[in-house]
């Protein structure tokens, strides 16, 4: 996987690609399960309910929308690497409930981290038996072109978000 087009992403995403400085990132891909696991190490668990402002997610919410959006961008990836050429819906994290159905805040950290974990690992196995040829496909979601290599650097970019939002407004001091 080499740099990204402009044409293979919505501007949206950019923060998230921006993130994601390396050049194949399968490797990152791979490890990130790990590196979350270490950022709730020793975390107490009445902490995961924790919110930093009113109506905002708490720890334990965010831990479930990662896991919701790996599901959905893998899911893209999939479809799209297969040549599945059916543009994809919206998926709106605010307005569609994925967060308030979660039952997060009912779960364990351990929980969440191992659910986020298998899911990684499986989307891991799909993303390196990919040529070339699947990584540089593109479908539509959202409305706009998207290529399974920005899909990719979008989950990794999306988790790296998240854990510096987590860091320095959930877990700083």
């Amino acid at each position: 996987m080499f740099k990204l087009e402009p044409t293979e992403y919505a501007p949206a995403y950019g923060n998230y690609i921006a993130l994601v400085p390396e050049d194949d990132i399968r490797d990152a891909y791979a490890k990130q399960a790990d590196e979350l696991r270490s950022v709730f190490k020793g975390l107490p668990e009445d902490r995961g309910a924790y919110a930093y402002d009113a109506g905002k997610w708490t720890i334990k919410e965010v831990l479930s929308h990662l896991i919701d959006c790996e599901r959905i961008f893998s899911y893209r990836m999939l479809r799209f690497s297969r040549g599945d050429e059916t543009p994809l819906a919206t998926f709106d994290q605010e307005d569609s409930g994925y967060t308030l159905y979660s039952n997060a805040n009912g779960r364990s950290f351990a929980d969440l981290l191992d659910e986020f974990a298998y899911v990684r690992a499986a989307n891991t196995l799909m993303l390196n038996n990919m040529d070339e040829a699947a990584l540089k496909r593109v479908g539509v979601a959202s409305g706009n072109p998207i290529s399974v290599r920005a899909l990719a650097r979008i989950c990794v970019g999306h988790v790296r978000h998240h854990v510096n939002v987590l860091k320095d407004r959930y877990l700083a001091g």
